[in-house]
């Protein structure tokens, strides 16, 4: 999934009807002084960032000027709220508040539903979900026919859930919606809406998700990497992208976990399947050990895409790699070893002692193991296979692992002393 700002988002429930605060987005201090003084009253300056929770962490701020604005803004852009950095804020009127609410529109994946959901909560702004789970009865919920969408009398039955009555805020759940369906959207949420003390409704916050299998319909957002993130990506996950975006055999998943790596002991994480992998993740985790990305390709991709992916994976300054293959996979595994051989005798041949690790198991697995042991054997790395025997003992292959990486970082070490010896 891919999310859009917030500027942008208001942009898209402003065009279906959906009423904004007045305001602008802009990128240095005196294009927010311009904007304020346009407006013409008190205003919020918000940091344009992947990330909820902007006014807990500072990134939302009032301004009763102008002058002021121009201060805040200059304090904002440039900075780091919840570690992502400013670029835009957006500049909007300060809205009088009398009462916030909230309406999204989230896809339900479970097995009764397979559908979109309509929720209402009379109760919006910071720290919704927990008033949600304490108060289950101010919250209201829809399935939505999908071939049907939402009239409004569907709106208004979804409000008379919660005893509300009211034309206006109808009309902005059918707004919503419909540019969840516009848009391709997975999450479309409105919060808070607000009411203001003279009877106005607006949008002050929304939270949009793309499905990143849409992103090429919609160009207009510059989206480089369809991923959810709650950051910009990085030159290397922008290059691993063109892996998977124009190859459409199976997964090629990359992203990194810790975009600069500044010291030892980090490894590149491969896995298979999403379940099995993240429980393979955890159990390194578990054991103290630092992934450096999340990887996966599972759906039967073919060699070039496996080459490529664990490329990107071995491109980062690591000092190991696991492939967590923690399922029996139907897929042809043999396209996996070829992949992986190449390229590790490629990467690891002036690398001795690297540690790696290998569990793949399923379709073809005798023959990818046999591909491996052959293609591996003179490789100066030291490396482990296993196979479906393994799939359920994540607990051990983390300890294996764990006891390879600290065997070749100790040899590093070692080497390392003897090296600054000589030079003194």
């Amino acid at each position: 999934m891919a999310r859009i700002y917030e500027y942008q988002g208001k942009q898209l429930l402003k065009s279906v009807g959906v009423p904004i605060p007045r305001g602008k987005v802009v990128s240095t201090p005196r294009e927010a002084k311009r904007v304020a003084k346009e407006i013409g009253r008190a205003v919020a300056v918000k940091s344009q960032v992947w990330a909820t929770g902007r006014f807990k962490a500072g990134g939302i701020q009032f301004a009763e000027t102008p002058e002021e604005a121009e201060r805040v803004a200059e304090k904002l852009l440039g900075s780091k709220i919840k570690g992502l950095s400013v670029g835009k804020v957006l500049v909007e009127e300060r809205l009088d508040v009398d009462k916030e609410f909230y309406i999204g529109v989230i896809v339900d994946n479970s097995y009764k539903v397979k559908a979109p959901v309509l929720v209402f909560c009379t109760e919006g702004g910071v720290d919704v979900e927990e008033v949600a789970s304490r108060n289950p009865e101010r919250v209201a919920k829809r399935v939505v026919d999908y071939l049907k969408g939402v009239e409004p009398s569907d709106a208004r039955s979804l409000l008379s859930k919660v005893n509300l009555d009211s034309d206006e805020i109808s009309r902005t759940v059918c707004g919503l919606y419909e540019v969840f369906k516009r848009y391709d959207a997975r999450i479309a949420e409105i919060n808070p809406l607000v009411s203001t003390k003279d009877g106005r409704i607006y949008a002050a916050d929304c939270r949009i998700t793309l499905d990143d299998n849409s992103i090429f319909r919609h160009p207009e957002f510059g989206i480089e990497v369809p991923r959810d993130m709650e950051r910009e990506p990085t030159e290397l996950e922008k290059l691993a992208w063109m892996i998977e975006e124009g190859d459409f055999r199976g997964t090629g998943y990359f992203a990194q976990m810790v975009p600069a790596i500044e010291e030892e002991g980090y490894i590149g994480f491969h896995g298979i399947g999403g379940g099995g992998a993240m429980l393979g993740a955890s159990a390194l985790i578990n054991r103290g050990l630092k992934i450096a990305d999340y990887a996966d390709t599972s759906g039967d991709p073919p060699a070039s895409k496996v080459y490529r992916v664990i490329k990107a994976i071995l491109s980062q300054p690591i000092d190991g790699y696991i492939l967590m293959g923690a399922c029996l996979a139907n897929q042809e595994q043999w396209h996996h070893a070829h992949g992986i051989v190449k390229i590790l005798k490629e990467e690891l041949k002036d690398r001795p002692g690297f540690p790696v690790l290998l569990l793949i198991a399923g379709n073809k697995e005798r023959e990818t193991h046999e591909i491996l042991k052959q293609g591996l054997k003179d490789l100066p790395i030291r490396w482990e296979l296993y196979g479906r025997d393994y799939i359920y003992q994540t607990d051990f292959i983390a300890d294996r692992f764990k006891v390879m990486l600290d065997e070749y970082l100790e040899e590093k070490h070692k080497k390392k002393g003897k090296r600054d010896a000589q030079k003194r």
